[in-house]
Formats: structure tokens, C-alpha cells, sequence
């Protein structure tokens, strides 16, 4: 991984910023895409897949590649797509035909391409088989769900931005017992946010038992 914009964060993550962005924590999880993005412009034509689940930081290093490259987020509702490089969210969800015309318009451009989405390509419901037949070409960079070093540190950002204390104790209980996903560390933080407040009550060992329990139970 290249140093830029990469440094050391107390629990050993790297540590990147983007556009004002919140700091990216890199982890093995996710790893190879920042090494991805780090490369670029020593991508094959005419970009790349960004693959993860929800909540797992494809549009915040979609965000760090716009800043290196110039690229355009891209409207697929325009009459024409952009002539520069362009980033294409949730590309599983785009009009079909209107995707094909952009590849081949950044191909014959000489632009640069960066796809997001939640699932490779190949598991696209893509019925152009010319479209079919380019996303194939196109490297698929996954970004894999958090393993436990990474979910602490994310769940530790999702306290912090909601401004909560949480002790050690609290925060191996509840990583221990959570979902190995992003979208579940920020569920969590957002319940045990609501139910502290509540409660008028610090976040103890007791009060994430008891929300996570009623989790289990819903």
C-alpha cells in the first residue's frame, strides 16, 4: 500500500482522508481495494469493479479515486454520458443500455471507470450481452465483511461520531457477540445510542445485553 495519505491510527488501522470526509480504516478486509485505488492509473482499460457489502466504504474510496483522477459522478439519466472519467454507483441498478454506451464511450475516450456495486457483475440480471461481455473484462476488487479488529474500530467511529464513551469491556462484549457486517456495528451503535438516551444511563456491559436481547428476540 502506498504511504499516500496513509497513516497510523492507535488500533493499527491506516488511516485516509477524503474530501473532509470521515478517516477510512484499512484492515485486511479491505485492503486490496485501497491498493487498488492507490494504483490507479496502472488499472487494465477502462477501470474496475468496487464490490462490498452496504456501509463497508465503496463510496467513501470512490470519493478518494474522484480526487485523483478528476472523474464525474455519473448521471446515466443524461442524453449524454461524460467524456472524462466517471464513477458509477449501485451499477448493478443501472439502466442497462445506458451503461453500455458510457463503457464504450470511455473506452474510445481513453477515460477511466469505476463501477461500486454489492455484487460482481456476474451476478448482475444483465440481459445485453454486449454490456455482459464488457463487464467481464473489468477487474472485480471485493471488499470483504469486517473481521473483529476491523468491526471494533468501526463500531468505536459510530460511538464517536454520536460523541458516546465506551470502555474496553463494553466494546469486546459487544463485538463478540455482533454480526460480522458493517450495516450491523452502525444498527448497534445507533440502538445503543437511543437506548442510553433513554435510560439517562452511561453504556455498561448490562444495558448492550439488554439491547442486544431484544434484537435476538424481534
Amino acid at each position: 500500500m502506498s504511504a499516500k495519505g496513509v497513516r497510523q491510527l492507535t488500533l493499527d488501522f491506516g488511516h485516509r482522508r477524503a474530501l473532509g470526509r470521515d478517516d477510512f480504516l484499512v484492515s485486511q478486509a479491505n485492503e486490496e481495494a485501497v491498493r487498488w485505488i492507490d494504483r490507479w492509473p496502472d488499472w487494465p482499460p477502462p477501470g474496475i469493479v468496487l464490490v462490498g457489502p452496504p456501509g463497508s466504504g465503496k463510496t467513501h474510496l470512490a470519493h478518494v479515486w474522484q480526487h485523483a483522477s478528476g472523474a464525474e459522478v455519473a448521471n446515466l439519466k443524461d442524453a449524454a454520458p461524460p467524456m472524462v472519467s466517471a464513477i458509477v454507483e449501485d451499477a448493478e441498478s443501472a439502466p442497462e443500455r445506458a451503461l453500455l454506451t458510457l463503457f464504450n464511450t470511455a473506452r474510445a475516450a481513453g477515460a477511466w471507470l469505476l463501477f461500486t456495486a454489492a455484487k460482481s457483475p456476474a451476478q448482475w440480471a444483465t440481459r445485453l450481452p454486449d454490456l455482459r461481455s464488457r463487464l467481464a473484462t473489468l477487474p472485480v476488487v471485493s471488499i470483504a465483511p469486517p473481521d473483529d479488529a476491523l468491526l471494533a474500530a468501526v463500531v468505536m467511529k459510530h460511538f464517536a461520531d454520536r460523541q458516546l464513551e465506551v470502555g474496553p469491556d463494553v466494546l469486546a462484549y459487544l463485538v463478540a457477540r455482533l454480526e460480522r457486517s458493517f450495516e450491523a456495528a452502525r444498527r448497534a451503535a445507533q440502538l445503543l445510542d437511543e437506548a442510553a438516551l433513554a435510560r439517562h444511563k452511561p453504556l455498561t456491559v448490562p444495558l448492550v445485553r439488554e439491547v442486544l436481547a431484544g434484537l435476538d428476540s424481534a
